[in-house]
């Protein structure tokens, strides 16, 4: 068969199934009204937004329990419209718009394991149930919860009959606007960005249920928000983001955007928090981040950086960030279709001229590239097939 043919009749059922998606879940939208470069306003922000394409609401944390046990902790809710996204032919708002997805792991650091789910919903009748409000703080995708109690951020979140984790947030901090301007307005290349704010210090309590035993814990818990219509472009093409909280009260966000040749962008940026909340933009040539180690995963192959050296001379900052396990990479390709590095580090160095200790979680996009290649059958049932708890907690 001819690749004219092949190519003809690959059009030919994308115009067919494009007209069944309109006729199934109406026109396509391109999402962009002209707000996209808005700034935050809050509280609405902290809320979902119908047109945009793609928002998270992302929790990482490092806590301890009443016994001593330390572990760190991610829940992020996802909610992304479908608009303009295709498996080849197949419009992809066939399937779900929006489609909601979360993903929880917990990194068991007193014992060396580390574990983690997700999950997906577009409502259908064998799906979860899936929400993101519009009017309130309040997101679910099945018994995995986020909502807005009198000031207090509260997350419910399951790993199978092994593990339940129920914490109350509560900001210690204003919200910090990331961008450039201060108004929440983060590019990503030319003309391309999203609204993004941050909760860098949250005290967090609660309690965590270890294979039947419960324990009350507290610690801190960082909370990012990002939303909005962006375009990927060549020179996005993973990311490499840090979030320290340290000892002396302050917090710095950072991250590299990597292009098509690994290459830091230009747009790469960050926030320094200080002790009383006042913020400073960092640009890139604020900052320094340097891999000190490698680590090859056992589970797909890819090659992650597994250790860093960080230095923002702007602020006085000299560290060390180092994993406290060198495998936490989580295989979501069953819902947001990719494979990712995302673990509680810990951080020792300088500031100014005294030391300083702190913890940090630090994200790895890009280094795994089966994104670029997604599997509709993958995606469909990838969950059943690559969850990775069971048994691992105790």
């Amino acid at each position: 068969m001819s690749s004219n043919l092949i190519e003809t009749f690959g059009q030919t059922a994308a115009g067919l199934l494009d007209g069944l998606a309109d006729v199934v879940a109406g026109p396509a939208s391109s999402l962009r009204d002209g707000t996209e470069h808005a700034g935050v306003v809050l509280p609405r922000d902290l809320y979902a937004h119908a047109g945009a394409q793609t928002e998270w609401w992302y929790y990482t944390g490092h806590a301890r329990t009443d016994s001593g046990r330390r572990f760190g902790f991610e829940l992020v809710f996802f909610k992304r419209r479908t608009d303009l996204d295709r498996f080849g032919p197949v419009p992809l708002r066939l399937i779900g718009n929006p489609l909601y997805l979360a993903h929880f792991a917990v990194t068991d650091e007193s014992r060396g394991r580390f574990g983690y789910d997700h999950r997906k919903s577009a409502n259908g009748l064998l799906d979860p149930p899936g929400r993101a409000d519009s009017r309130r703080l309040y997101l679910r995708l099945g018994d995995w919860t986020v909502r807005e109690a009198h000031g207090l951020h509260l997350l419910r979140a399951t790993l199978g009959d092994d593990l339940v984790f129920d914490a109350a947030l509560r900001p210690a901090k204003p919200a910090a606007l990331n961008g450039r301007e201060g108004a929440g307005v983060s590019f990503k290349d030319h003309g391309e960005a999203s609204r993004y704010f941050s909760y860098t210090r949250m005290s967090a309590e609660g309690d965590i249920t270890w294979g039947g035993v419960t324990e009350r814990f507290r610690g801190d818990a960082w909370m990012d928000r990002e939303f909005g219509t962006w375009a990927p472009t060549d020179g996005q093409k993973g990311w490499d983001w840090f979030s320290l909280q340290l000892e002396d009260e302050t917090e710095l966000m950072v991250y590299h955007i990597r292009d098509r040749h690994g290459r830091p962008s230009t747009f790469s940026s960050g926030t320094f928090v200080d002790a009383e909340g006042g913020r400073t933009h960092l640009a890139r040539e604020d900052f320094e981040l340097e891999a000190t180690a490698l680590w090859r995963s056992p589970h797909t192959g890819a090659t992650y950086p597994s250790g860093w050296r960080l230095r923002v001379p702007r602020v006085g900052v000299d560290v060390n960030v180092t994993p406290v396990l060198r495998d936490q990479e989580l295989d979501t390709r069953g819902t947001t279709m990719i494979v990712y590095w995302e673990g509680a580090c810990v951080v020792e160095g300088t500031r100014g001229d005294r030391p300083v200790r702190g913890r940090a979680y630090v994200e790895l996009v890009g280094y795994d590239r089966s994104h670029e290649s997604p599997s509709l059958v993958t995606f469909l049932f990838g969950p059943a097939l690559d969850r990775r708890w069971r048994s691992v907690f105790g």
